[in-house]
């Protein structure tokens, strides 16, 4: 792809504008460090654009304070760029550590629920980029259906652009995708028996 030419121009019947203006679904997975982080910087471009953006932050504790979040939260109240609104769609990997109380959704149910959210947010064209935040846990561990979502991606309407993370994205929604980065990880301070830290992990 030198000097960003594509490689091969599909006959497709489009014109380049309307090929270079198509929505993406992208993906972000691996076992590495910046899943997450690339797709806020996404976001941030998405911002800068005016775009509205939605983010719907699944397996990260909703108790954390995560920088992204208030860095976009105040970017979104500028004025200057797109709005931002920052959903968190249950209570992180506590999901995977406690069962809940009697009475409480379970975590599979929160799940889903966080993906119907998603599903109306989508049919409303209620955001112009989202990111989907560790959603590709809730398809590995088959809480969500991968056939779904790809058909409910596949027939979105609008400009809607989408940006899933998380290890372990099923091989379908890898080949469903129009962009996937696997993050592969060639080292990393946990190795040495270092916890994560301010300023690079939140």
């Amino acid at each position: 792809m030198p000097q960003g030419q594509p490689d091969v121009v599909p006959n497709d019947g489009l014109t380049t504008r309307q090929r270079r203006n198509r929505p993406l679904v992208m993906v972000h997975t691996g076992v590495g460090k910046g899943k997450s982080t690339a797709a806020f910087g996404m976001a941030l471009r998405a911002w800068n654009q005016g775009w509205p953006v939605g983010v719907f932050q699944f397996v990260k504790s909703a108790k954390w304070k995560v920088g992204e979040e208030n860095a976009l939260k105040a970017l979104g109240a500028t004025g200057e760029g797109g709005t931002v609104d920052w959903h968190k769609m249950g209570e992180g990997w506590s999901w995977i550590q406690r069962d809940p109380k009697e009475g409480e959704q379970s975590h599979e149910d929160k799940g889903r629920e966080g993906w119907e959210h998603i599903k109306r947010c989508l049919a409303e064209e209620r955001y112009r980029f989202y990111v989907l935040d560790e959603f590709a846990y809730l398809l590995h561990w088959g809480w969500v259906d991968t056939e779904e979502v790809i058909r409910v991606l596949r027939d979105r309407p609008g400009q809607q652009h989408v940006v899933i993370t998380g290890r372990n994205a099923p091989a379908e929604l890898c080949e469903f995708a129009d962009l996937v980065t696997d993050m592969s990880k060639v080292k990393h301070p946990m190795d040495a028996g270092q916890k994560g830290q301010r300023g690079i992990e939140w």
